[in-house]
């Protein structure tokens, strides 16, 4: 399970950096798989063919959405033996999955940034303050981070806890405010984070930048707060082995299985 220490900064900070959590070989193999991943489904877009989730292309850039079925790396990586006990320590003992996707970047300098937490009906604000840790999101560096100004992860410590949001003219600048810092770290690092946690990609001042991440997401068993439960076709759903099925709820499978978390 994550250590006390790991704990400790994680609620207190909202967030955790797992340095060189995957090994060389592994993140050369997801590189490898989501290049391929994005390539065909920006060939896909462009012919008009129906893809499970959501491809946005600009430019040169792209992110894919639902990416579990679009190679079986993807899915593996969801119940990732090393990664389960932070998900289980710092969320749930029976999380289910929440969401997936792929980025793949170069630019542009100066582009604007995209501050926001996660979470639906208004980032559950509703729910009071501080917002309970509803959703924990992980992101993979597939490519070498530990420069800074290439789109980074940005995040804002301790935030979660925040009665009030930044200022909304620090929201707008192209350059980082005080108290925000970009996540720096080698390839294959992983970076856990809280849901009400302010977040977003960082700065792009380098011209010869390039981000190539993945983001997981898992949340309680008795949440259903993503689409992506419904993305899947059905034969995704019943080769899952019995392991992997208890990600998903239940009402998924044919015939659907009776069972809560």
């Amino acid at each position: 399970m994550p250590t006390q220490a790991e704990r400790f900064f994680f609620e207190t900070q909202g967030y955790l950096v797992l340095e060189r959590f995957l090994d060389s070989a592994h993140v050369a193999h997801l590189l490898e798989v989501a290049e391929t991943a994005v390539a065909r489904r920006r060939e896909h877009q462009a012919a008009g063919i129906p893809c499970t989730g959501m491809t946005h292309v600009r430019g040169a850039n792209t992110r894919i959405f639902y990416i579990l079925g679009d190679d079986p790396a993807f899915l593996e990586l969801l119940d990732w033996p090393p990664i389960l006990p932070y998900v289980y320590g710092l969320l749930n003992e029976k999380p289910h999955h929440h969401a997936s996707d792929a980025i793949v970047e170069f630019g542009p300098v100066g582009r604007p940034m995209g501050w926001h937490i996660d979470g639906h009906d208004n980032g559950y604000r509703g729910l009071g303050c501080p917002i309970p840790l509803l959703q924990l999101k992980i992101g993979y560096y597939l490519t070498d981070m530990t420069a800074p100004g290439q789109g980074n992860l940005c995040v804002i410590p301790g935030s979660h806890r925040a009665p009030l949001g930044p200022d909304p003219a620090d929201l707008q600048r192209t350059e980082l405010f005080p108290g925000a810092q970009q996540v720096c770290a080698p390839a294959g690092s992983a970076i856990l984070f809280h849901n009400a946690l302010w977040h977003s990609s960082g700065p792009w001042t380098r011209t010869d930048g390039v981000r190539k991440m993945l983001y997981y997401a898992y949340e309680h068993p008795w949440m259903v707060a993503s689409q992506e439960h419904w993305g899947y076709p059905r034969e995704f759903y019943q080769a899952l082995c019995p392991d992997r099925r208890r990600f998903f709820h239940g009402f998924v499978f044919d015939p659907p299985e009776s069972r809560w978390g």
